[in-house]
């Protein structure tokens, strides 16, 4: 009976337990589950009130009942890993990798004690690795790579561990030693850490041990000659340490070892022959051998050995190793990649390079091979690669390569060939990369090469090259590098570069090129390096140079160039180096220099610049090189100069400065250059100055200057001599008043006879005003009908002498903005009005024209428009044109402000008006078969309520045509809002318009602006990536962070980024309508403040 009851108890009792660990599981996975954040929904699923709950669950299997596998990896998990996880105690199988997980590793897992894998790599954990892990006995695998795990490796790991891969993480300390109590262990990565000591001999343990991999350590010491007892290991790979001392060679009879890379250390001496060839019975194994960047001085195996290899790959460039090319090498016929640039072998290469048929790659480069090229090496068929750059090789340029027909990569450069380039080289279809500088090579550049129309790069300098640049170099249409320099090609720069897109790097210097440089170059969005100095070259300085917002590098000195340095420049924030020395310019050095913010080498030397320094300059932290000598530049050095803290040398010679040498500029301690000769300086060189820099030669030639290193010493100053200072003052100051005076007299004088002279043409010009200007005006504007050339306004009457007063005589401190289209100036009127007018350049069409051109824009009217008021058409050189001045600036500075905490605050609905504003104004433009051309933030101004106005649209009616711009052409906009289409056409249409307005609307919602990106990832690739990814929150811009995901603004913000990514659809009929833009971004947004419409162009302004 005893026995029954037993029975019956456990079979009541075993069910419940069930239950009771059944919860427990669930339990467990809704903890996991709250804890973190999941956008994909990859846990939406996770219901316990399915049948088969938490079995049927996605990413849970179960094993009688219990989880026993929890596998979510790659699903965008963000949040923490609850400790609660421990309670799935039957759990087996973690796998949470690739995802976003962060904070510590619970050590609570060691309750788990049946787990035997472990995958959490590619997450964000931190902390140090838990010590208790060590409790896992059935552990095989644990992978926590990829992480920011700190700390120590454990000492005491699990026993029976198979794989541990604790790579690209954070750990430090030494190697432990215990990994030999690890006997099972059959895989170790340690690399991309920060573990320092030597490996442990004790490792030569492990007999199952295949990989080891220690790269990108702190590693010292040797290689522990005990590692020839790990029988099975396959790939060996500490690369990138300080190991010294010389590879044990017993490593290399290692029957199972496929890879040893032990590049970039410190080993040295020969590199053992039982690694190239096998030195016992048992046949070689080693593909893979990677011994670059030590310090290995021969190859230990005798020239007459013979070799028997498998060996695929041997690279050991960058060593010290001597002698000649081994003759056994030319024997291992399974030679796929073969490199060993940058030692020191001499010789010639040998005949029998022919046997490696198998051949890809052979870089020979950087050492002292001479004598001719082989014949035979054309029987390589299989070269893809051949780099002999840097060596002693003589003859002429072999022709017969061309029969290398895979070749991709040529490198002949920085020997001694001369001769022509064989036209034959015209065949080699699939090269990419041809290389042939530094040689005597002769004649013209052959169009034969213009038929390789893979290539990317091309640099034939430094050789002797004549004739013209062929303008057939417009079928490279890949290439991104061209350096011809220094040669003597002739003629003036080719139109046809203007079609080369890709280019990035163009060095055209030390040359003989003459003529202007052509407006096509100024179009490569991709440029980055510009190298023209040492030619012949003439013309202004291109102010459209400012539009390569990539452009890191522009040398256009010992040249003929003259005008001015465009102020433009000052929004290359990419800009590193600007030379413009040795040319004919003149004016004023720009402020707007200042804004170049990575500028580091600054070289004016030897023009006519005038004007000051700016103090702007200051602002210059990487400022290394500042060279303004030989000009004609006054006024005092600025004190403020010192704030650039990295300036190597300063020199300012050979100009008309004055006042007295900042004493400060000492602070700047790397400073190592100083030069002020010749100019007008006065008083006491600053001692400290005077101590670093004890050559007179650096001060010479400013007679008021006084003290060392000059033999000059400086006056104590006695009551005689300040007596005199002060009558010579006095005597200065009474003539320049009475001159001043005189002046004031004279102009004066002119001042009533001029309007004496416009009195009596008054009636005469009012007769040829239109009649529109007359029947319009105002009662309140009659006494100005007299005061000289009237503004044709539609509203009221405007003198040309009220507005030239108005803008202070077009004074730069009134100035709004400068466009292509001209300057904006403020005019402020006696009477309080305040109006916009924009001075157009010179050439504008003759005076009919321009009224008939005024007027009809004057007729364009709507509320997100900016109107023309009127317009002035009398001189030539003064064409006005009048707008309703817009108090709150544009929407470039508005965003920009946006981005900082303690700027205005755009929050979602803001954003939307601008938006829907923006988009109104140019659906009207398109609904009147007008094209904007050039849509972007400097173009969105604000009036006093804040609402957008779209403007600098037509103007281009207003401009003649010119020989260098015929009447054609048209602007295709500002580089990073210009859609793709645009660039290559060069013509502008609606759909144009489109992209630039969806690529402003993309910068409006995530603050992010088009110039941020690279060449390989513009806004419209970087917005769709963080969709895909669902890293939604990454396109907030700072001041719409607040918006809740649940909201139904946040759904609105998303249909705004998808408009815009419809705007920029790279098929220009792909994009929609502005019409439909304007009914869609209606849709996004419904309240009061937002009135909709059936016609989006309705909305006009009043007259």
């Amino acid at each position: 009976m005893a026995a029954d009851a037993i029975v019956f108890l456990l079979v009541i009792y075993i069910p419940l337990l069930s239950c009771s660990d059944f919860n427990a599981d669930i339990q467990a996975l809704n903890a996991f589950k709250r804890s973190l954040n999941d956008p994909l929904g990859a846990l939406a699923g996770w219901d316990p009130s399915t049948p088969w709950a938490p079995c049927d669950w996605r990413g849970i299997a179960c094993y009688n009942g219990r989880v026993s596998e929890l596998r979510l990896p790659r699903v965008h998990l963000s949040g923490t890993l609850s400790p609660q996880i421990a309670n799935l105690r039957m759990l087996r199988k973690l796998s949470l990798h690739s995802n976003s997980l962060n904070g510590t590793i619970p050590s609570s897992l060691s309750k788990c004690t049946l787990l035997n894998s472990i995958f959490l790599q590619y997450n964000s954990f931190s902390g140090a690795l838990p010590p208790v892990i060590s409790n896992l006995t059935n552990l095989l695998v644990l992978n926590v790579a990829g992480n920011y795990l700190t700390g120590e490796i454990p000492s005491d790991l699990p026993k029976n561990l198979r794989i541990i891969d604790f790579s690209s993480n954070s750990f430090s300390g030494d190697i432990t030693k215990n990994f030999s109590s690890g006997s099972q262990l059959q895989l170790i990565n340690l690399s991309y850490n920060q573990i320092s000591g030597e490996i442990p001999a004790s490792l030569g343990v492990l007999q199952n041990l295949q990989y080891l991999w220690l790269d990108f350590n702190n590693l010292q010491g040797t290689l522990p000659s005990a590692l020839a007892n790990c029988s099975s290991l396959m790939h060996l790979s500490a690369e990138g340490n300080a190991i010294g001392g010389v590879v044990p060679a017993g490593i290399g009879s290692l029957s199972n070892l496929e890879v040893v890379s032990l590049s970039r250390n410190n080993l040295s001496g020969s590199v053992p022959g039982s690694l190239f060839c096998n030195v016992s019975d048992s046949p070689p194994s080693i593909r893979i051998l990677q011994l670059g960047f030590n310090v290995f001085t021969d190859i230990g195996l005798a020239e007459s050995a013979v070799c028997f290899s498998v060996l695929q790959l041997l690279d050991i460039q960058q060593n010290r190793i001597t002698g000649k090319f081994p003759p056994f090498w030319t024997n291992i016929s399974t030679f796929t990649k073969l490199d060993v640039s940058g030692n020191l072998f001499t010789g010639s290469i040998p005949d029998d390079i022919k046997n490696l048929w198998r051949l890809e790659e052979l870089k020979m480069a950087n050492n002292s091979f001479s004598g001719l090229i082989p014949v035979d090496i054309k029987k390589c068929s299989n070269l893809q690669v051949l780099d002999l750059e840097g060596n002693l090789f003589t003859g002429d340029v072999p022709g017969f390569l061309d029969e290398l027909k895979r070749l991709k990569f040529l490198s002949l450069g920085g020997n001694n060939f001369s001769s022509s380039v064989p036209l034959s080289f015209g065949n080699l279809t699939l090269l990419e990369s041809l290389n042939l500088r530094g040689n005597q090579i002769t004649g013209v550049l052959p169009d034969e090469l213009m038929l390789l129309r893979n290539l990317s790069l091309l640099n034939l300098s430094g050789n002797k090259f004549s004739g013209p640049i062929p303008a057939s170099i417009v079928n490279l249409k890949q290439l991104t590098v061209l350096n011809l320099s220094n040669n003597g090609f002739t003629g003036t720069i080719p139109a046809s570069f203007g079609s080369l897109f890709k280019l990035t790097v163009l060095d055209l210097s030390k040359q003989n090129l003459s003529g202007e440089l052509p407006s096509d170059l100024l179009g490569l969005p991709n440029l980055q390096v510009i190298a023209l100095q040492e030619n012949k070259l003439s013309g202004e300085v291109p102010e459209g140079l400012s539009s390569l917002m990539g452009l890191g590098y522009l040398n256009l000195s010992f040249n003929l160039f003259s005008g001015h340095i465009p102020y433009t420049f000052g929004v290359l924030k990419s800009l590193s180096v600007l030379s413009l020395s040795n040319n004919y310019i003149s004016g004023s050095v720009p402020p707007e220099l200042g804004n170049c913010s990575a500028l580091e080498v600054l070289d004016l030397r030897s023009n006519s610049l005038s004007g000051q320094i700016p103090v702007s300059l200051s602002h210059l932290s990487y400022l290394s090189v500042l060279d303004l000598g030989w000009n004609n530049l006054t006024g005092r050095i600025p004190d403020e100069l010192s704030n650039c803290s990295s300036l190597n040398s300063l020199l300012l010679d050979s100009n008309k400065l004055t006042g007295q040498i900042p004493a400060n500029l000492i602070s700047i301690s790397s400073l190592m250059n100083f030069n002020v000769s010749n100019n007008y300086l006065e008083g006491e060189i600053p001692v400290m100055l005077g101590s670093r820099f004890n050559n007179q030669s650096s001060f010479l030639g400013n007679q008021e200057l006084c003290g060392k290193p000059l033999d000059r010493q400086c006056e104590k100053g006695g009551m005689g001599n300040k007596k005199n200072k002060l009558i010579l003052i006095i005597a200065v100051a009474a003539s320049g008043i009475l001159l001043m005076v005189s002046c004031c007299c004279f102009y004066i004088y002119r001042f009533l006879r001029w309007r004496e002279k416009v009195k009596s043409r008054a009636p005469s010009e009012k007769k040829h005003s239109p009649a529109r200007a007359s029947s319009k005006s105002s009662g309140g504007r009659r006494s100005r009908e007299n005061g000289g050339p009237k503004l044709i306004m539609f509203n009221n009457k405007i003198t040309l002498a009220e507005t030239i007063e108005a803008t202070r005589q077009f004074d730069e401190e009134n100035v709004l903005s400068r466009t292509r289209h001209g300057v904006l100036f403020k005019a402020c009127y006696n009477d309080g009005m305040v109006l916009a007018i924009r001075r157009l350049p010179n050439g504008s069409l003759d005076e009919n024209m321009f009224r008939k051109e005024a007027e009809s824009l004057g007729r364009v009217k709507h509320r997100n428009l900016t109107v023309i008021r009127g317009y002035y058409a009398g001189s030539p050189d003064i064409r006005l044109l009048v707008y309703d001045y817009m108090p709150n600036g544009n929407l470039a500075t508005l965003l920009q402000e946006a981005s900082h905490q303690d700027g205005h605050v755009l929050n979602w609905p803001m954003r939307h008006l601008i938006a829907l504003g923006i988009a109104r104004g140019l659906a009207f433009l398109h609904a009147t078969s007008m094209v904007h051309g050039d849509v972007k933030p400097q173009n969105v101004l604000f009036d006093a309520d804040f609402e957008a106005h779209l403007s600098d649209f037509g103007l281009d009616k207003l401009k003649a045509a010119t020989p260098a711009e015929p009447s054609t052409s048209t602007s295709v906009g500002t580089l990073g809002y210009v859609s793709p289409e645009s660039t290559l056409t060069g013509e502008v249409t609606k759909e144009s318009d489109v992209y630039s307005f969806g690529i402003v609307l993309l910068e409006l919602l995530t603050g992010k602006r088009p110039v941020m990106f690279t060449q390989d990832e513009d806004i419209v690739k970087w917005v769709k990536r963080q969709l895909q990814s669902g890293q939604i929150s990454e396109l907030l811009e700072p001041g719409l962070l607040e918006l809740d995901p649940e909201s139904s603004e946040w759904e609105e913000f998303l249909l705004g980024i998808k408009v815009g990514l419809l705007c920029t659809a790279p098929v220009p009929l792909d994009r929609p309508t502005m019409a439909d833009i304007v009914f869609m971004l209606e849709g996004c947004r419904v309240g009061p403040d937002i009135p909709s419409s059936a016609d989006p162009t309705s909305h006009h302004s009043p007259a």
